[in-house]
């Protein structure tokens, strides 16, 4: 069995094999995102209410709006809001404000970690998700290189995972449209385009600014590149951003998988590995390392 097992490890092909034939995505030049330029927020929150209100969920009041002691800590996603903005000191002192939501990966490790394909990437741009095939398990919330997907531990007869879906999901009134956020902010610092356009847009926006912009279009790159892409001031690290890797987390997770359980030989490799280990390591007696009174009884 363990020579049977050697055999069908080398059947199994490599890792690039893998990858080879399983082919990377690839987003398509028309596919849509959102540039956020955060030199230009004034931490309004507009955004916010407009985004609860796309999604159904209460609506915080103008008064609300008007309370900028909620910048006095970090204000997380959660199940209830799929965006937040956050108050961060600049180099002067004066206030950046950052806003958070999913960026819609290119390449979504969350996708590629749903097992019943709850979570999906639409041509289009956004990633979305179908709450009817969700079974709970939350493996997208692992895979997220971003942090981003909540969940619904409070509700416990029918938990969704939450995030934004750039309001393309169904039911929502800007379905096939401008994304409510986008639409709502009064400083125009959310521009939604062609994610082709929005780079050229960007990197020509650091060019005349170089003073005010650093050389970085956070999106562009991060895990493969995302639809929604930044540009800072600042280092995007010291605004509430996380550095990420520019590979797309499921070129390696499907990588090994592929290599690992491809024609579902490697598998039969351990199961007869483990079997020739269990063979030669097994007591030469029944009775061997049994006492005395075992053996009587």
């Amino acid at each position: 069995m363990g020579a049977a097992g050697l055999g069908a490890t080398a059947l199994g092909g490599s890792t690039s094999e893998a990858l080879a034939s399983h082919g990377a995505r690839t987003a398509s030049e028309d596919a849509m995102g959102v540039l956020v330029d955060l030199t230009q927020c004034n931490g309004c929150r507009r955004c916010e209410a407009a985004c609860k209100e796309a999604a159904g969920f209460e609506v915080p009041t103008e008064e609300e709006l008007k309370d900028y002691s909620v910048f006095d800590e970090n204000r997380p996603l959660s199940p209830d809001a799929y965006t937040t903005v956050n108050q961060f000191e600049g180099p002067q002192g004066q206030p950046i404000f950052a806003k958070a939501n999913c960026l819609h990966c290119i390449d979504p490790a969350c996708a590629s970690a749903c097992i019943v394909n709850a979570l999906r990437k639409e041509p289009e741009g956004p990633v979305v998700y179908d709450v009817w095939k969700c079974m709970g398990c939350r493996y997208c919330m692992v895979a997220c290189p971003f942090q981003i997907p909540t969940y619904e531990y409070d509700n416990a007869f029918t938990p969704q995972v939450r995030k934004c879906t750039m309001c393309q999901n169904e039911g929502n009134p800007h379905k096939g449209g401008v994304p409510a956020c986008v639409k709502a902010c009064p400083k125009e610092s959310l521009t939604y385009g062609k994610r082709s356009d929005l780079l050229k847009r960007a990197h020509e926006k650091i060019k005349d600014r170089p003073d005010l912009y650093i050389d970085h279009v956070y999106g562009e790159h991060e895990a493969g590149g995302t639809s929604w892409m930044y540009l800072s001031s600042v280092p995007f690290e010291e605004v509430g951003f996380l550095k990420v890797d520019e590979a797309a987390p499921p070129r390696l997770s499907e990588t090994i998988q592929h290599g690992v359980f491809k024609h579902f030989m490697p598998p039969v490799a351990w199961c007869g590995i483990l079997a020739m280990a269990m063979w030669m390591t097994k007591p030469e007696n029944p009775g061997h390392g049994s006492t005395p009174e075992h053996e009587e009884k």
